[in-house]
């Protein structure tokens, strides 16, 4: 039927990356987010498949929050013909200046880096998947909306904006389509968020799409006090130890969070008064736009804490390079799931240092470094180098951005009576589902659905939610850990199991056979390659 509203996952659907949803009605289309997806080797190739929908046909798009996973494919959205309008909250088209500009200039050099690499010398050349100047034509489509103020996407589409308490400028997305009433929760931000007041949003719709990210956990309800103790705890027993204190940070939020509670542990002389350097261009840039809304921010009463004298912003390469020969510092740097950016280079100095300490604040996605290392790795490989891990690995949950499971159970609670469907999204499998049962025992929704990526669903006023489309097998399997991380686990241990093997003779017989494992898979594909080529028609 012409006037059924569809809803298709594009992303952030069995992984919590690549937030993308297509609303279709009456030929409009609409995206709420366009992400990157982030994590794994595998999970990032999905970046680079062409767009499951013509970009030129796009009327606009609605953006909750300016995080990378959530807005990261805008500039190749825009690159490929998009025209429409980016409409956001004011504080996140301030902050995409910044967000997409650096992503840009991320893909470029990253692309360069790994072209340089000795072991793809003579490899075809990768190409980015967007450029900064790409990145700038995207934040020049931002429309700025305030919040609770009604406005016009497309044609016969009326939206509104909610504080969503994940980061600066995020929202929930409200949607009146085609009859249909639809509430997407974008990030949600959990009970006493530093800066910004718990979510809010109306009741009452056909269908609610929500967020799973920590469906499967409970996280300790603490106050800004007695998270700052916590940090105290941990900043006292890193500086004893001698060594520097690597913090892997997201630029955004998570930065200026830990940046407030420093500087108020530092004026009560509860920790030492040590450099803290923040080695992130775009972080700096992040707390500027903070400074600029701080008169509408909670907790800042003190001043301008990001003022303070212990900070230092690391602004070129090689300051940040010389911050490898420091110890007895504190250390910031994105990006916070160590897949990019200057934390790589500051892991490869310190992760074999025994007196250095890694504390870990923010969610790390299956398949990324920085989940590798929590999960207990002794061997990792950064930019092709094989690293030790021997310093001690820390990591406290007082810092997240998201929602835990008992605040998404209330969110949703919150937002009754449902009386279609309640989605799940943004989420791994696992938290996806513990939610689920949970919130499926408490009443909350006739249908609760998990979609995987590329399931396109019929959305009727009042009714439940009809599965019209199947995803594609191969990108839904490209969620989660992946060969490559399997590969660089069993590379990096490799030459000690061998060691362990009783003597040089049997040690050439492992070698012998793993090599007569890996011809065997090429010689089934060259047949495999000869009976196709006997049964293709002339």
């Amino acid at each position: 039927m012409a006037d059924t509203v569809s809803i298709t996952f594009h992303g952030a659907a069995g992984t919590v990356t690549g937030s993308c949803m297509e609303l279709r009605h009456d030929g409009r289309r609409l995206l709420v987010d366009c992400g990157l997806f982030q994590g794994s080797r595998t999970l990032e190739t999905l970046n680079h498949r062409p767009f499951a929908f013509n970009p030129r046909q796009i009327d606009a798009v609605v953006l909750t929050h300016a995080h990378i996973d959530h807005c990261g494919l805008l500039p190749r959205l825009v690159a490929e013909g998009f025209e429409g309008d980016i409409w956001c909250t004011g504080p996140t088209s301030d902050l995409l200046e910044f967000m997409l500009a650096d992503a840009g200039r991320i893909q470029e050099s990253e692309v360069a880096q790994r072209n340089r690499r000795r072991d793809r010398a003579g490899q075809k050349l990768f190409e980015p998947l967007y450029t900064e100047t790409d990145a700038i034509a995207a934040w020049r489509q931002s429309r700025p909306v305030a919040l609770g103020t009604w406005f016009t996407p497309a044609a016969g589409v009326r939206a509104r904006l909610w504080n969503a308490g994940h980061i600066l400028g995020s929202a929930s997305v409200e949607l009146e389509i085609g009859g249909v009433r639809l509430l997407c929760s974008g990030d949600l931000g959990p009970e006493h968020k530093a800066f910004h007041p718990e979510p809010e949003s109306p009741a009452g719709f056909d269908h609610v799409i929500c967020e799973s990210t920590y469906g499967d956990r409970k996280r300790e309800h603490l106050t800004l006090e007695q998270r700052r103790s916590i940090l105290e705890a941990e900043i006292g027993s890193a500086l004893a130890r001698g060594g520097n204190l690597v913090i892997p940070v997201f630029a955004l939020e998570r930065t200026q969070e830990l940046l407030l509670d420093m500087a108020m542990l530092i004026r009560a002389k509860r920790i030492a008064a040590v450099p803290i350097f923040i080695d992130s261009p775009l972080a700096e840039r992040a707390t500027r736009v903070f400074s600029r809304y701080s008169g509408t921010l909670e907790d800042l009463e003190a001043g301008d804490v990001f003022k303070d004298s212990a900070f230092h912003f690391v602004r070129d390469v090689a300051e940040s390079i010389r911050l490898n020969s420091l110890t007895g510092a504190i250390i910031l740097a994105a990006s916070g799931m160590c897949e990019a950016g200057r934390i790589r280079h500051h892991l490869k100095h310190n992760l074999a240092r025994r007196e250095s300490t890694i504390l870990f604040v923010g969610f790390q996605a299956q398949g990324s470094l920085g989940r590798v290392i929590l999960d207990g790795a002794e061997r990792v490989r950064i930019s092709g180098a094989e690293v030790a891990v021997r310093a001690q690995i820390r990591r406290i949950d007082t810092y997240s951005a998201h929602a835990d499971q008992d605040d998404l159970l209330a969110w949703i609670a919150a937002r009754q009576p449902i009386a279609g469907s309640l989605f799940l999204t943004h989420g791994e499998p696992d938290s996806a589902e513990a939610l689920r049962r949970l919130a499926q025992g408490h009443g909350h929704g006739r249908t609760i659905v998990t979609p995987l990526i590329g399931e396109e669903y019929r959305l009727p006023a009042g009714q439940p939610a009809a599965r019209t489309k199947t995803g594609d097998p191969a990108v839904q399997a490209a969620t989660g850990r992946d060969w490559q991380n399997s590969y660089a686990d069993f590379a990096t241990k490799l030459k000690q199991r061998l060691d362990e093997v009783g003597n040089a003779e049997a040690r050439q017989q492992a070698i012998d056979a793993m090599r007569a494992v890996l011809d065997s898979y090429r010689q089934a594909r060259s047949r495999r390659k000869r009976e196709s080529s006997r049964h293709t028609p002339a």
